[in-house]
């Protein structure tokens, strides 16, 4: 306790006649020489006086009268040591901005504070400490869930991004009504705890999918709300399959490691807006089809029909007769499209895809490249703990997109700019906006044709498995093409050398004239620039990527051009940057009704709390008045954009569409 908090209990003691000096004052067990500062009034080491504490206070048990004042022992019947409550909140906050701060780094840092050696009893008992307080919020939190009718099923998925799942009356119709993202992420004590959000799907029903993933891997063809296990396609690969590029697709018998790990990873689900909204533990396995049927399957249930998802690979798999009644699309992330040939790209790249817009489908690798400092301080935690520090992790990775959410509504610039560019490009190539269709229509079936070509030009030649890089065949070709490329730039080198020298003897021979002389010098001095360019290549011994870009050998038709390919992208990109404006009307306008009734909905339940429970509602204010200031911000930066010259949208307030929660 700090010095004032120590004053005032004395004060409390002395009102009730109570000797201080009779008071017994011992330190830990085993720590009886332990001195502890009380500046900052974090830890407190007594034993006796909290049991007088709560004698006096009216509470039975010590840690009420604690609580009361801002403290929370580290015992649950007769604490020893005590720490704040402010305390609790700011490693809370620290850890959720900065994983990798860990419960040790906080205790050690609180000795060096208090000038005490540390000991490693006081980081196992902050641990327990700040496992109460998180329950104490939770229990918090579903009171005000109560209070806000916020408790009901699916309430979290539903909402969790109004931007998204916001359904307004006379909204226009989109290709997609939602976007997800689905990827995995890396990573035991007995803990018989259990989490206590929806957030994760529980192992039991993920392994349901797992025998309907071995059925489709046995009968292909029979229809089920499943994905065909990846190997079914890597016992008999297609010629060009993108399994054999994507190493994650390959089969369990190559990833002996996961088996070590209990818990090897996680899989996620994030809209487009990188609101991440479900998980699940990956079990001694690396990727399985099972974790993204489980995490698709709940999606499906809640979002209904209209729905997209990207993964890495999605173009190995298929989904079920329900995932095709519902307009299910598959898609897979612009990332990962360099694991992927082109004839796949062309097929599966959002790009390509009508009405995805913008959406890149990687918001998993943004999640991640933030999360993968979890690893670090959990790789040794319990079940419950791994849980508990993911959760609260990805809860502030909620609140700060949330808070971010309306600066990433902008799409009109890249509109103009790539309106202005292609229409140059059009100029010069000669070409329209159908051109730009059919180059993709001409481009797949010769795509088509390059493969069996190759595949038939490798059975006659007896090929009977590819290159790979790193293998021996691969290094020997490498070290012979390097050696092939050196000795013929110096061939040319000493093929230009020795020219000019014949030509620079000739200026000493007898009888050579003056005007011979001077030409013989002049192609000397021009000359030189040749022998200069050989003599970088003889460096370089190499040819830039460009000059052999603008080789014909794709032919002479107008969509293996260069120039035609360039202006086919620009003119794909502009396609999703107009369906990227008319989804960011919706979406602003969702943002806009779902702050609206949100403001509504909160300040009426604040007011019904202030007569019925006053401790409540002065906890929903507080939170409200965070939530408010960030609402504000949203409000102005809304404002801002539906001023534009080119916004198209709608700048009142929607009416919210009635959803089910089951």
């Amino acid at each position: 306790m700090s010095a004032e908090d120590r004053e005032m209990v004395g004060t409390m003691m002395v009102d009730y006649d109570m000797d201080l000096d009779q008071l017994p004052y011992t330190a830990p067990p085993g720590d009886e020489g332990l001195d502890m500062s009380h500046v900052g009034g974090e830890y407190e080491a007594f034993e006796g006086l909290a049991h007088e504490v709560a004698g006096i206070s009216g509470w039975y048990y010590p840690n009420e009268t604690l609580i009361h004042h801002g403290y929370l022992g580290c015992a649950p019947l007769y604490p020893t040591v005590t720490i704040s409550l402010c305390t609790l909140a700011a490693y809370r906050q620290t850890h959720r901005v900065c994983p990798t701060f860990s419960f040790q780094v906080q205790c050690k840092t609180l000795c060096f504070l208090h000038d005490i050696p540390y000991r490693p009893y006081l980081t196992t008992q902050l641990s327990g400490a700040f496992d109460v307080y998180l329950q104490i919020l939770q229990r918090i939190d579903q009171c005000l869930c109560t209070a806000l009718k916020c408790n009901t099923p699916n309430w979290h998925l539903l909402n969790a991004c109004p931007a998204c799942f916001y359904k307004l009356e006379d909204e226009p119709d989109l290709d997609f009504d939602w976007l997800d993202s689905t990827i995995y992420g890396m990573n035991v004590r007995v803990d018989s705890r259990k989490v206590r959000s929806d957030f994760w799907i529980d192992l039991n029903t993920v392994d349901k999918f797992n025998s309907k993933v071995r059925a489709h891997a046995a009968m292909p063809n029979q229809g089920d709300d499943a994905l065909v296990d990846n190997t079914a396609v890597e016992t008999n690969p297609a010629p060009f399959s993108c399994a054999d590029q994507w190493k994650n697709a390959g089969p369990e018998m190559r990833k002996k490691m996961f088996s070590v790990f209990d818990e090897s990873g996680i899989f996620i689900a994030a809209c487009r807006h990188r609101f991440v909204h479900l998980a699940c533990d990956m079990i001694r396995s690396g990727e399985l089809a099972k974790y993204p049927l489980a995490i698709i399957d709940k999606l499906l249930a809640v979002y209904g029909k209209g729905g997209a998802s990207a993964y890495n690979i999605w173009c190995n798999s298929y989904l079920g007769s329900r995932a095709h009644q519902l307009g299910f699309h598959l898609m897979v992330g612009a990332f990962h499209r360099h694991s992927h040939n082109r004839k796949c790209q062309l097929d599966w790249h959002p790009m390509y895809i009508p009405g995805t817009g913008h959406s890149e489908g990687e918001g998993c690798e943004h999640i991640f490249s933030a999360s993968n400092a979890l690893a670090r301080g959990t790789r040794h935690a319990s079940t419950f703990h791994r849980h508990q520090v993911i959760e609260q992790h990805f809860a502030f990775w909620n609140d700060d997109k949330y808070a971010t959410l309306s600066k990433i509504f902008s799409a009109l610039k890249s509109v103009q700019t790539l309106t202005v560019e292609l229409s140059t490009i059009k100029a010069e190539l000669d070409i329209t906006d159908d051109d730009f269709p059919r180059y993709i229509l001409q481009e797949l079936p010769n795509l088509h044709h390059a493969e069996m070509l190759v595949a038939h030009v490798e059975h006659q030649l007896a090929v009977e498995g590819r290159w790979e890089i790193g293998g021996d065949e691969y290094n020997q070709f490498k070290m012979e093409a390097c050696l092939g490329k050196y000795r013929t730039a110096l061939d040319d080198l000493e093929r230009l050398v020795v020219m000019r020298l014949f030509e620079l003897s000739k200026l000493s021979l007898s009888g050579t004239g003056y005007k011979v002389c001077q030409q013989i010098g002049k192609a000397l001095q021009w000359h030189s620039e040749a022998i200069r360019n050989a003599i970088n290549r003889y460096n370089v011994q190499a040819i830039s990527w460009k000059d052999i870009a603008d080789y014909s050998f794709l032919g002479d038709e107008d969509w293996a051009k260069p120039a035609h390919r360039e202006a086919t992208m620009k003119y794909f990109k502009l396609c999703r940057a107009h369906e990227e404006l008319t989804r960011l009307n919706v979406e602003i306008r969702c943002l806009h009704t779902a702050i609206h009734t949100e403001q509504v909905q909160t300040t009426a339940v604040i007011e019904d709390l202030w007569l019925s429970d006053l401790k409540l509602a002065e906890e929903l204010q507080r939170q409200w008045c965070s939530r408010a200031a960030i609402n504000a911000v949203h409000l102005h930066r809304l404002d801002r954009i539906e001023c534009l010259a080119g916004f198209s949208g709608v700048r009142d307030v929607g009416l919210l569409i009635a959803r089910s929660t089951t």
